[in-house]
């Protein structure tokens, strides 16, 4: 694997290449790594998180019939730094949120992680859940370690 790319890189088919980006890249924080504007095609990264972008045509590798809302039955979760900031930009844009923020709680085994999670959909409706780290508790009562993004202090 090399290091400079993800191990994982989602691909999303969009309906129009160009306002998928400026979403991605004016709203959420994303810039273009490289694009090939005669394929309509846009890999596009946030710090570590790496997605791609391709513009739906008759050659698209779509295994059934896709009908907005696309991605349906699934999510994207991204951690950032801070969601607040993310959510501002939205509302500048007149773009409501699809969920949040709000603070969610999971367990795992004897921990209980906290975040902060926002979801949006993009321009196609793909849902998108950025969360912001905010706490790791344990079971035991007394116990806790305040994680602050993704290191402990």
């Amino acid at each position: 694997m090399h290091r400079d790319w993800a191990a994982l890189v989602p691909e999303l088919l969009c309906t129009d290449i160009a306002r998928s980006v400026r979403f991605y890249c004016d709203l959420l924080g994303f810039r273009v790594r490289f694009e090939r504007p005669e394929d309509r095609f846009a890999y596009l990264e946030r710090g570590p998180v790496q997605l791609m972008l391709e513009q739906r045509d008759a050659d698209s590798w779509e295994v059934a019939p896709m009908e907005r809302p696309f991605g349906r039955g699934m999510n994207l979760q991204i951690e950032v730094d801070a969601v607040e900031p993310i959510h501002e930009s939205l509302k500048a844009a007149g773009v409501p949120p699809f969920g949040g923020p709000q603070r969610s709680w999971y367990r795992d085994g004897d921990l209980h992680h906290g975040q902060v999670e926002l979801l949006v959909q993009d321009p196609d409706g793909y849902l998108l859940r950025f969360v912001e780290i905010i706490m790791t508790e344990m079971s035991e009562p007394g116990a806790m370690l305040r994680v602050v993004g993704g290191r402990a202090d």
